[in-house]
């Protein structure tokens, strides 16, 4: 295939290429920007999974049977669509069919329960809930039974009706239209009925999607991103990481996520690249799903690369084809990046960050940046070309650096909080004003919560989160800067840590550390080390040990350092 001819070619070859491709940025939908990569790369496979593969043209002819279905269900305007699917073709389907009736998708992290998923369906005024009948081992159609039930008879809610796709065998619940009958719907409406929305509703800047925030800081807020923001953050992934046609990149990440959406499927899209998917990441069905679909570029988080590598069979799996690696959610040490590089052969390595409120990443770093630089920093601000902002040259966004407390602009090189503003991110959350004008400033800026510092090159250094910080007899810590300190041991393999209240300092600090399997290390160990790098009120005063199974994690495979701080301070109170 072409993609696999121009794999190796050189990045700087491969950008040009798709500047040519895209010498200037036509606003589309979601729904208008897929109906025409379908007609140009048609035969090519958009969606991989372990037993099947959808090729562009068969997702848009589902596509727009499933928009023919949304019709004449009743799905209107502006509707707010709930999706709380595993990872299935029919989600990307749902998509781009929503996107063509001019409804706004929110798509539901299948992790959650019950009370969780009940706040989003309220707080996000959801019309319609389509759902699998299970994601995983949770029984969601039963589980939501009774919230659909009250929300269908409540005649003060907004909520329409609820789909159920049956993926088990047992009997969906009565309460549920099912599947099979929302598809009939298809066979009645009327083609020009369709056409004749979608013309209507084909506004790039209207809002696309709610998508909630991962909830790693708390309650989960709906992040409204437009059509238009979508697509220029998938761009910029595309030209910085220099997509050649027919890319085909393994993503075991949920279809719910920013990650798999942008960094992935959108990013994609432009040149017709394929997305290996499947419902939950497995080390070794990863192997053979690379090797199967001869993949290009895998998008993993750390705790997923750990696993894979450490499987002995990637020794004997065929990956010849793979040359790219991006790595987010967290840092990854300059021991682990060599691993990579030496067992994947992985010629193209990076990391990046970013926010859903900004449309993904919005930092990445270079193709060809040193191990030093990928293990420190989070990369630059991405390469925009044709989707830039024109306040910004070749960006979408821009970085500045505030004081988390009073907002003000800090100078170049101080350490502070990221705050961004640019062509692709949010103009804030769904029905939740005081908390779009914390984070937002009048210059359009949005406060990331990240504490970080850019130095002279551009490169952005994360530091932890601003909520992360706690005070010691007054003085302020950065949890981040003594975990780095904490991660040089030896023996360790991950920590975190937390501020907790103390009587005497008014906060201090607490430790949760993870060691490699069959490593030994004491907790004065830890301290001694500690002290010979940082101040002494900066030691954590409490150590504790952990398996890697008891981490509290996010759907991504991000710590919720909050649930850290329930469990600190359940201990502290035993």
């Amino acid at each position: 295939m072409l993609g696999e001819q121009q794999s190796h070619t050189n990045i700087k070859e491969r950008q040009a290429g798709l500047e040519k491709m895209y010498p200037s940025w036509e606003k589309r939908t979601i729904a208008t920007h897929f109906y025409k990569q379908c007609q140009q790369y048609n035969d090519y496979p958009l969606i991989m999974m372990p037993d099947k593969v959808v090729t562009y043209e068969e997702m848009w002819k589902e596509a727009y049977n499933y928009a023919k279905a949304m019709l004449h269900a009743g799905v209107a305007p502006g509707d707010h669509v709930a999706v709380l699917m595993e990872n299935e073709p029919e989600y990307v389907a749902l998509f781009i069919a929503s996107s063509m009736v001019g409804a706004v998708v929110v798509p539901l992290n299948t992790q959650l329960q019950k009370e969780e998923l009940t706040y989003m369906l309220h707080q996000s005024d959801a019309n319609w809930l389509i759902t699998h009948q299970y994601a995983g081992k949770q029984h969601h159609a039963k589980a939501l039974e009774d919230i659909v039930s009250e929300l269908q008879n409540d005649t003060e809610s907004p909520f329409k009706k609820a789909v159920c796709i049956p993926n088990k065998g047992a009997a969906v619940p009565e309460i549920y239209m099912t599947w099979d009958v929302f598809l009939q719907g298809a066979e009645v409406a009327e083609e020009m009925e369709l056409n004749n929305r979608w013309k209507e509703t084909d506004n790039p800047d209207t809002t696309a999607a709610i998508i909630y925030t991962s909830g790693s800081t708390g309650l989960p807020k709906g992040v409204m991103l437009t059509d238009d923001m979508l697509l220029r953050s998938g761009f910029a992934t595309c030209l910085t990481r220099g997509y050649e046609v027919g890319r085909r990149i393994y993503a075991p990440l949920p279809i719910y996520h920013v990650y798999f959406l942008q960094e992935g499927l959108f990013a994609a899209s432009f040149v017709g690249g394929g997305m290996v998917t499947c419902h939950a990441f497995q080390p070794l069905q990863s192997l053979e799903l690379m090797e199967k679909y001869q993949v290009h570029d895998f998008l993993a988080v750390p705790s997923m690369l750990v696993a894979l590598l450490n499987r002995p069979e990637v020794k004997h799996t065929n990956l010849d084809h793979l040359y790219a690696l991006l790595c987010c959610a967290a840092p990854s040490p300059v021991p682990l990046w060599k691993r990579a590089v030496d067992e994947l052969q992985v010629t193209e390595i990076g990391t990046g960050c970013g926010a859903t409120e900004a449309g993904s990443t919005t930092m990445l770093t270079e193709i060809g940046d040193p191990l030093e630089i990928i293990s420190t920093t989070v990369g630059k601000v991405k390469t925009a070309g044709a989707a830039a902002h024109a306040e910004y040259g070749n960006k979408s966004v821009a970085y500045k650096v505030i004081d988390p407390d009073t907002r003000e602009t800090l100078p170049d090189g101080s350490v502070g909080e990221l705050a961004v503003r640019g062509n692709v991110v949010t103009e804030g959350y769904y029905k939740k004003p005081e908390e779009t004008a914390f984070a937002k400033d009048e210059d359009g800026y949005i406060r990331s919560g990240d504490l970080g510092t850019i130095d002279e090159q551009g490169y952005i250094r994360l530091l932890g989160r601003s909520k992360d910080l706690y005070k010691v007899s007054g003085e302020t810590v950065a949890p981040k800067e003594v975990e780095d300190i904490i991660s040089m041991h030896p023996a360790v393999n991950q920590v975190y840590i937390v501020g907790v209240p103390d009587q005497l300092t008014t906060e201090t600090g607490a430790a949760f550390v993870e060691l490699k399997q069959g490593e030994t290390c004491t907790k004065q160990e830890i301290r001694k080390l500690c002290r010979e790098h940082v101040a002494r009120f900066k030691v954590p005063r409490y150590i504790w040990f952990v398996e890697a199974e008891d981490w509290p994690l996010t759907g991504t495979g991000k710590i919720q350092k909050f649930k850290l701080q329930d469990i600190a301070e359940e201990k502290l109170n035993k």
